[in-house]
């Protein structure tokens, strides 16, 4: 009897939260924000990585340093997989001692300043340029490498990520076709001209590519490919940057992704871009 009487005491707790919960949906339902849903990017490139937006915005922007600073291919499997132990490739204000950013560099140990640190595209720097000085750094495993340049007191962590760390250099080196896809949320950050002239400030700083024209076609960018590998690059650079700089649609070739989509698909208006990667942003509301 008593276990009987308690179960049924739970039911009414239960059904009371519940009505309490709609009574107040139905009075202030209007004012009340749901969270939205999870803004991610699929990966697929022989594997598979999931990650959140702001985490393939700063694989996207690592990598293009990586190849603007003439690194190997090697090189930037080592850094993504040292920010992904490190800071979960998260761009964070905090961590053991002075510690910050995506590489945990610590001002105190002579990596910059703290405002220099928080930049992605100094830390990344930083961070190739001290693995460059790490001498036959191309022959070790990931761990190791990244090791060397971190002097972690935990030496083996590295290597867990190093398999995620390639799928993603396939993906952003541009080795696969479509392999980035991102779902963004409805409303952008930014829009029209401002979010024409963010995209070409990053693709210059990560990629340093000169001023680029506005596309003929679209409200937006076209980024001149000079092959099929680096139009997947900056294409992938695009959607994986969409979230932050208000990317409406990304095309390549015959493949376009979309915001309202979040997939690659074929073109079927008959306009495919052979030679530039077209980008279009959301217009001015």
């Amino acid at each position: 009897m008593r276990t009987r009487a308690i179960v049924a005491a739970g039911v009414v707790v239960a059904v009371v939260a519940v009505l309490g919960v709609w009574l107040v949906v139905r009075q202030f339902g209007h004012q009340i924000r749901l969270p939205m849903a999870s803004r991610t990017c699929t990966v697929q490139a022989d594997g598979r990585v999931v990650l959140g937006a702001d985490q393939m915005a700063n694989a996207a922007t690592i990598a293009a340093i990586g190849v603007q600073r003439q690194m190997p291919e090697r090189a930037v499997v080592v850094a993504l997989a040292t920010a992904y132990q490190e800071s979960h490739l998260r761009n964070i204000a905090h961590g053991d001692r002075d510690s910050l950013g995506l590489f945990q560099q610590r001002p105190s140990q002579g990596w910059g300043t703290p405002e220099d640190i928080r930049d992605p595209r100094y830390a990344a720097s930083r961070f190739y340029a001290a693995l460059k000085k790490v001498k036959g750094w191309e022959s070790m495993r990931v761990t190791e490498a990244a090791q060397r340049v971190q002097r972690s007191a935990y030496p083996e962590a590295y290597e867990k990520w190093a398999d995620e760390s390639q799928v993603l250099t396939r993906a952003l080196l541009g080795h696969a076709t479509g392999a980035v896809a991102c779902t963004v949320g409805p409303t952008p950050v930014m829009r029209g001209a401002a979010a024409a002239a963010a995209l070409s400030r990053g693709l210059a700083l990560d990629w340093g590519l000169p001023g680029l024209a506005a596309s003929t076609d679209l409200a937006g960018l076209a980024v001149p490919a000079s092959d099929a590998r680096n139009g997947w690059r900056y294409a992938h650079w695009l959607v994986s940057h969409a979230d932050d700089n208000g990317v409406k649609r990304v095309r390549f070739g015959d493949l376009e992704w979309t915001a309202k989509q979040g997939t690659w698909t074929k073109v079927t208006d008959g306009r495919s871009a052979p030679t530039q990667v077209l980008a279009e942003v959301f217009a001015e509301t």
